[in-house]
């Protein structure tokens, strides 16, 4: 009875150690796996401000910041190739259908989501991540801006953004040509789910918020 209860007691404590060891080792990969990740976060947001040089990021202080390093020669003429083609395939000629009207301002969303995403989106469902300024700039200089700035935030996983395009007010005849050009664009791109004018707290009609679709997992 004695020799049966030792072993028995001996056969846990085994096992406990065995749990207690895979947990640390858990533990340790978890570890490297996020070191791992904020390596490659910070390799990737080298080339996103290189890529889009009139991005204003917001800060985020919650990221880990590791020591800087050289980056990689960077990919001029796959860049300018990509941009003729972005330049091709956003057309200013695109119809208004896609316009919605909710609460008096015009906002879109992709067929098939449902019709409280605009709202969730001007309420600030989800946090702003990074902006574009297209003041000063030239139609087809922002048309170009616009597509690189959509692409470098899909890649950096990028969920919520928001453009400025302005009001127009300091344009010939005071009209605001980016504002309806930015909108006939985003609706254009497939990465694009939903946009909506901000509200009068956070830029109002000289802002647009756009909602990007998630990165695509392997099944």
């Amino acid at each position: 009875m004695g020799k049966s209860s030792s072993s028995s007691g001996l056969s846990g404590l085994k096992a406990l150690q065995r749990e207690l060891q895979e947990q640390r080792l858990a533990a340790e990969a978890a570890e490297r796996e996020a070191r791992r990740r904020a390596e490659e976060a910070r390799r990737a947001a080298v080339e996103f401000r290189a890529l889009v040089g009139g991005v204003v990021p917001l800060k985020d202080t919650g990221r880990v910041d590791p020591s800087p390093v050289a980056p990689a020669p960077l990919p001029y003429k796959r860049w300018e190739d990509e941009s003729e083609v972005l330049r091709e395939s956003i057309s200013d000629d695109y119809g208004a259908d896609w316009l919605i009207d909710t609460d008096d301002t015009l906002s879109y969303r992709r067929t098939g989501l449902g019709q409280d995403i605009v709202r969730k989106l001007r309420r600030g469902q989800w946090t702003v991540q990074a902006q574009l300024d297209l003041h000063g700039h030239r139609v087809e200089e922002a048309r170009e801006a616009l597509g690189e700035f959509l692409r470098a935030c899909v890649k950096q996983e990028m969920r919520c953004v928001r453009i400025i395009h302005g009001k127009g007010l300091g344009s010939k005849n005071r009209t605001p040509i980016l504002k309806e050009k930015v909108r006939r664009w985003l609706v254009q791109k497939e990465e694009v789910l939903a946009f909506v004018e901000a509200r009068a707290n956070d830029g109002g009609s000289g802002v647009v918020l756009v909602l990007l679709r998630g990165p695509d997992r392997p099944a």
